[in-house]
């Protein structure tokens, strides 16, 4: 019998479940006295603004902040798209029980329109059942979670030279509550973030609801596409409220089979917060997520419209291919950024 779940709707509850599994292992360490001395340019690169989202380290054991903070530092990175468990662990949150090395590889599995076997279907009833616990716990923590906590993460990152772009917390979903949002919203405020980020809800009350709540905080709010992704996916959010905009995945949009990538930046920019960064084949290629330089994403001529046009916006390493034998998430974020480097000259 087929899945009924659909692909958005699952799109929808993994992301969620991903977003809000990036918390603390129990092997954390205590923060050493960091020094800033990656420079005063750090990762921008002749005016651009080279980012990286911390699900990049998702395969590392350790998620707590003081672990992630030195991920970020090794890397060479001064520029961050933070996911929610390092601050939310900082913060006091209850521990999440999701196994993430066992959920994302059916995720993408998923991703790419596969049937899931029953062995995987059991996982994901299991996960779902634990994640629903899990929802109750932290709903009732953020209600009086210590938004200075938040302040003192933020004021720790920025000594150590690490700037808070993006905040993106399990909190701003379908499934969240208003509460969840206004939390969400003023932790990114703390944190001293310019924006957070979501998967698109597919939903236009959703969308309005979370622009009009942004804007009370002076903050935006950037929506996440996958293969989804079409010059008119934003469209509607755009035109709900000031503070919706796009936080663009590059290598997904040439996976949904668009032609017009470079163009479609140079229409939008001014509603991009945020832009994801990985390199995919094409749809008719079979849209592979691969290292970077070896698929169909025109990466460097993105990176060099974001110069010469003086862009503002954050190019966010996401590194999401398949880690090679003997390498490590980090020496390949080092990769992505060096490739960054070489494109920009």
């Amino acid at each position: 019998m087929k899945n009924k779940t659909t692909r958005r709707q699952f799109i929808g509850t993994a992301s969620a479940l991903v977003a809000g599994s990036m918390l603390a292992s129990h092997e954390t360490f205590g923060l050493p006295n960091f020094i800033n001395n990656i420079g005063k340019a750090g990762s921008t690169i002749k005016g651009v603004k080279i980012g990286l989202i911390t699900y990049s380290f998702r395969d590392l054991p350790d998620q707590s902040a003081e672990a992630t903070l030195d991920y970020i530092r090794q890397c060479g990175i001064t520029n961050i798209e933070l996911m929610g468990g390092p601050a939310e662990s900082f913060a006091g949150a209850p521990k999440n029980p999701i196994n993430l090395g066992i959920l994302i590889p059916i995720w993408q599995k998923r991703q790419k329109q596969q049937e899931l076997t029953d062995e995987e279907k059991k996982i994901m009833a299991d996960v779902e059942a634990k994640n629903k616990i899990y929802r109750e716990e932290i709903a009732k923590w953020r209600l009086s979670a210590p938004i200075s906590k938040f302040e003192e993460f933020g004021k720790m990152y920025k000594k150590a030279g690490v700037d808070i772009y993006a905040f993106k917390p399990d909190a701003f979903g379908m499934q969240n509550s208003d509460a969840d949002i206004d939390y969400g919203l003023r932790a990114a405020k703390a944190l001293g973030a310019s924006h957070v980020t979501l998967e698109h809800p597919g939903n236009d009350a959703h969308t309005l609801k979370l622009g009009k709540a942004a804007e009370k905080y002076g903050l935006k709010v950037g929506y996440h596409g996958h293969e989804q992704q079409t010059p008119t996916f934003w469209d509607t959010a755009l035109s709900q409220s000031p503070a919706n905009a796009l936080n663009l995945d590059f290598g997904h949009y040439i996976a949904a089979g668009n032609s017009n990538a470079l163009d479609f930046v140079k229409e939008k920019n001014k509603h991009i917060v945020s832009m994801h960064m990985k390199d995919r084949k094409s749809k008719a290629n079979g849209g592979d997520n691969l290292p970077w330089g070896t698929g169909d994403t025109p990466l460097a001529d993105v990176l060099k419209l974001m110069r010469d046009n003086k862009y503002t916006f954050p190019a966010t390493i996401e590194f999401e291919y398949k880690t090679p034998e003997g390498s490590t998430p980090i020496e390949e974020v080092k990769k992505c950024l060096e490739f960054c480097k070489r494109a920009l000259g």
